[in-house]
């Protein structure tokens, strides 16, 4: 017998890389963000938590200062990537709950990072949707 959710699974398994995709520094950096519009409802929340008061943010709110940091040109070489995560799903609701990393050069200085993240999904008459996504980035005294 087949998984009824597997080919939810492989759609939001695509989403989940499109999303992780869109944070790349270099040629297309537009496009690709602008692949986040489709992504997300119109009224989707994001939160940014990172040991700081949350920042909450609209779709659009969102995009914008990472359109600028990735364009802008100081930071450079920069990427994102889901390391390891789970998808859930039930009915017309899922969830991505995962680790992530990112790499790149600001000002001169390379960096990596860590981070968990979630992201929340609904099922709309246009396909699936990510309706919330959540992040923390590991820290001293936060460790994955």
């Amino acid at each position: 017998m087949t998984d009824p959710t597997a080919a939810d699974r492989a759609e939001l398994e695509v989403m989940v890389e499109a999303f992780f995709r869109s944070f790349t520094s270099g040629e297309g950096t537009a496009e690709r963000l602008d692949v986040l519009r489709k992504l997300f409802l119109p009224e989707a929340v994001i939160v940014r938590t990172c040991g700081d008061e949350p920042a909450v943010y609209s779709v659009e709110e969102f995009i914008a200062p990472r359109q600028e940091l990735l364009e802008g040109g100081t930071l450079v070489s920069f990427s994102e990537w889901p390391v390891n995560g789970r998808i859930d799903i039930f009915g017309d609701i899922a969830h991505w709950w995962g680790s992530y990393a990112k790499e790149g050069v600001q000002n001169g200085e390379a960096f990596t990072g860590r981070g968990m993240k979630s992201m929340q999904f609904i099922r709309t008459l246009d396909g699936w949707r990510i309706s919330a996504a959540a992040w923390d980035d590991a820290r001293p005294g936060l460790r994955l």
